[in-house]
């Protein structure tokens, strides 16, 4: 799931090298967060958040596939 992510992340993005993703296991599940360069954070996240939300929409149809419950977070430094 994380490498699937990270291509999502880095095809978006005009600095592919600063895309970051940690993973790490919560009560509610699989957490990953996203980490991109500032500049990049608006093409991560979209118009009104729709990019963001559709990231989230697709890592959670696929993780539901392997049966694992998975949250998306976009972490702004």
């Amino acid at each position: 799931m994380k490498e699937l992510l990270t291509y999502i992340a880095r095809s978006l993005v005009e600095h592919p090298e600063q895309v970051v993703v940690e993973q790490y296991d919560s009560p509610a599940g699989t957490v990953l967060e996203l980490r991109v360069a500032p500049e990049d954070m608006g093409k991560v996240i979209g118009r009104q958040g729709r990019i963001a939300k559709e990231i989230r929409t697709l890592m959670r149809s696929a993780a539901q596939r392997q049966g694992i419950k998975l949250t998306v977070d976009i972490v702004d430094d």
